[in-house]
């Protein structure tokens, strides 16, 4: 099966953008504040590094994860924004929720914690998916 690799760079940059103004600008407060971490007033060159090392693992599964979601949308011949959503929906919710919902259970998070990753990730998988579908 071919994939189109371009697409698959695009639709992982985009879901980091998302990733990045998720848990930035509009929830990074919030989710500091359920996670129990304080955020610095300053980064230290050591906590830079850390991020970056953990920002560049971040985007190698998010290349990972649309090449994934390639393969599902050429399987499934998901050729529309409704087909899309209905893929991201039912991946999301068949296989992330179960994952992300064991943080509620067994890792003592909050429950709103657990919604507002989960929400994410909803939104990052249709944006891959959209993308994909539109890009083969």
């Amino acid at each position: 099966m071919a994939v189109n690799v371009l697409g698959i760079v695009v639709a992982s940059v985009v879901s980091f953008i998302v990733g990045m103004l998720w848990y930035g600008p509009l929830f990074g407060k919030t989710w500091a504040a359920l996670s129990g971490m304080k955020m610095p007033k300053k980064m230290t060159p050591a906590m830079k590094q850390k991020a970056m090392k953990s920002m560049s693992l971040g985007f190698v599964i998010s290349l990972l994860m649309a090449y994934v979601v390639s393969n599902f949308v050429a399987l499934l011949n998901v050729t529309s924004a409704a087909s899309a959503f209905q893929l991201a929906l039912w991946a999301w919710l068949g296989f992330m929720v179960p994952i992300i919902m064991g943080a509620f259970l067994w890792e003592n998070k909050s429950f709103k914690l657990v919604v507002l990753n989960s929400a994410y990730w909803l939104v990052s998988l249709f944006v891959m998916t959209l993308i994909l579908a539109y890009w083969r």
